[in-house]
């Protein structure tokens, strides 16, 4: 893989970072606020439904996982498998799909689409 890809997959992966980072802040905060101030998991799904904001914040937590991940598992099956670069990107990429796939599924069927 080429110095400039490289670069590129090393700040999107950063950036994911910085990303969920945040996300998992907020999200774990938040359960626990909702939790202690007596709300059930059927009440805090209920908030949720047809609440935009969220349904953004949990599909940039998704996007940032879809990217995150991907590319941590390609780098090290990289240099764990030096002569197979393709088997690499190809795992990096299946993740990719199998991410989006379960964390979109997951957004809409808590929003009431799935």
């Amino acid at each position: 893989m080429s110095v400039p890809a490289q670069t590129w997959l090393w700040i999107a992966q950063r950036a994911s970072a910085a990303v969920l980072a945040l996300a998992v802040s907020v999200h774990l905060v938040t359960v626990i606020y909702a939790v202690r101030g007596g709300l059930t998991a059927a009440d805090i799904i209920a908030r949720l439904q047809g609440n935009v904001a969220w349904l953004g914040f949990y599909s940039v937590f998704v996007l940032a996982a879809a990217v995150h991940a991907p590319i941590g598992v390609r780098t090290i099956l990289a240099e764990s498998l030096p002569r197979a670069p393709r088997l690499a990107d190809a795992a990096g990429g299946v993740l990719m799909i199998v991410i989006l796939a379960g964390g979109f599924r997951a957004i809409l069927g808590l929003y009431g689409a799935g």
